[in-house]
């Protein structure tokens, strides 16, 4: 946003508020951007990558839960389902317990091929969170969190008011 945009969007924040909004911004522009350079490098749209990543990390779950967990509808999940079945990514499994649900499932090993992209960003984090004590860390823990549940909540409302 520029000067004018901060008087329209902001006008009560202080200077560091302001500053952390604007680099939030940027933070968030360029998680973007490297993502969509993995997924290019992966033959998988954004989209598609982060719901395989949210797979890789919950394990098996189903398309509803896999749209809880991404705030996407479960006709958009469906369909990120198929491209991932299709891109050899995932597979559909009966669940065990309840033979009428499918779980989607990472193919097994699959995350062997991602986790090249990731090993150097890791550890570059890590070195980066090492500068921080655990009381600065909890403290940014709980804003992340809480910054993950309200962009969760925005794309509810985006979500109603196209419905609406």
């Amino acid at each position: 946003m520029s000067t004018n945009e901060s008087d329209f969007f902001a006008p009560a924040l202080s200077p560091a508020q302001w500053e952390l909004l604007q680099e939030l911004r940027r933070n968030s522009a360029r998680a973007v951007m490297f993502h969509q350079k993995i997924s290019e490098k992966l033959g998988l749209n954004a989209t598609d990558h982060k719901c395989l990543d949210f797979l890789n990390q919950e394990g098996p779950a189903t398309a509803g839960r896999l749209a809880e967990l991404t705030g996407l509808t479960t006709g958009a999940v469906t369909s990120v389902i198929d491209r991932l079945e299709q891109a050899g990514y995932v597979v559909r499994d009966k669940d065990p317990n309840d033979r009428r649900r499918v779980l989607v499932k990472p193919v097994e090993g699959g995350a062997q091929h991602i986790s090249p992209f990731f090993q150097s960003v890791f550890q570059a984090t890590v070195q980066l969170l090492s500068a921080y004590s655990e009381q600065e860390i909890r403290l940014i823990l709980d804003f992340i969190k809480r910054s993950n549940e309200l962009t969760l909540a925005e794309m509810a409302k985006l979500d109603q008011q196209h419905e609406g």
